[in-house]
């Protein structure tokens, strides 16, 4: 096999529950030219144990002297590409885990569709056991732009920060890991952003695992910030829309062009609509667990952009979600 492609595997860790899986699961993998870089980020717990238990020399390992936070995670994101000196990256959490063969189909993936900003892996969703939770809806070998935030705004795909492998000079141009509080759509956001140059390869191979459980950031993160940061996305996502439409006239080719511009009018037409149920979502199930939150949000609507018809509504599916449970 040849091994022209050097990987870096980036974990930006602060929880050790899960580290030592995440570390050997890298490790094992089939195709041997990548390098491990881990930035702990000022953690309290036994992550230099962990690591310094390891001879491997592709492992590099950074501490930072500050804590980056929940809120400002990507920064960590970060961190980790500056460390890196590979082709491209893979960045993943410290709870998640590579099957042997990722690396491998991403090395063929690449040789058969070179020059794209992204590549994607075909994931299973495991739990804090390592057990089979749910499959991720598999995916073609190559879609466009519009395809892949499309069939993600529809809720046909599942996708995470680990699941993707990123061309380090790409991911550099557009500045980086694109930063939202508590890395809200950064994976979304990153991952379109990357695809504007040629679109996303995916394999048809099962190569990575996300690990569903209560110690990630979605799970913990305080909702006025997740509200924040669902205006924050909007917001780019308004202006990211508005000038791709300019793009696909002057790059997209002809036989791509106009099937992308009516998938661009559809994802335009309904985003209002998505972004209106992400706000409803998070009130209801902040709302849930006390109702009582209802009166701080009325305080606060106007500074979240809710609108009083949204408050009421979600209000209203919290009390029942309360009472049905």
């Amino acid at each position: 096999m040849k091994t022209d492609i050097l990987f870096s595997v980036v974990v930006p860790t602060y929880k050790s529950f899960f580290l030592k899986e995440c570390i050997d699961s890298i490790l094992l993998q089939s195709y041997t030219n990548f390098e491990l870089i881990i930035v702990n980020d000022a953690s309290p717990e036994n992550i230099d144990e962990i690591v310094s238990s390891y001879s491997d020399e592709r492992i590099k390992y950074y501490v930072n002297e500050k804590n980056c936070g929940a809120v400002d995670v990507v920064d960590n994101w970060n961190k980790c590409l500056e460390y890196s000196s590979g082709n491209y990256i893979i960045c993943m959490g410290d709870d998640d885990k590579l099957l042997p063969n990722c690396l491998s189909e991403y090395a063929e993936l690449i040789r058969k569709h070179p020059n794209l900003g992204v590549y994607h892996a075909w994931t299973e969703i495991i739990d804090e056991k390592s057990a089979f939770y749910e499959l991720q809806s598999p995916r073609p070998e190559w879609e466009s732009c519009m395809s892949l935030l499309w069939n993600r705004w529809n809720w046909r795909n599942r996708q995470y920060i680990g699941d993707f492998c990123f061309s380090v000079p790409v991911l550099k141009e557009i500045g980086g890991f694109i930063k939202f509080p508590l890395a809200w759509a950064s994976d979304d956001i990153t991952a379109v952003k990357c695809a504007q140059f040629g679109g996303v390869a995916n394999t048809q191979t099962l190569c990575f695992q996300y690990r569903q459980n209560r110690y990630t950031i979605s799970s913990v993160g305080k909702t006025d910030c997740k509200l924040e940061a669902v205006n924050l996305e909007k917001k780019w996502y308004v202006s990211f829309l508005k000038d791709y439409g300019k793009y696909i006239e002057d790059s997209v080719p002809d036989n791509f062009f106009d099937t992308e511009k009516k998938i661009l009018k559809l994802v335009q037409g309904g985003l209002e609509q998505r972004f209106l149920y992400k706000q409803k979502m998070e009130l209801i199930k902040d709302m849930t667990v006390c109702l009582w939150n209802v009166f701080f949000w009325a305080r606060n609507f106007e500074k979240y952009n809710i609108t009083k018809k949204t408050l009421l509504v979600s209000f209203f599916y919290a009390i029942i979600k309360r009472v049905t449970k």
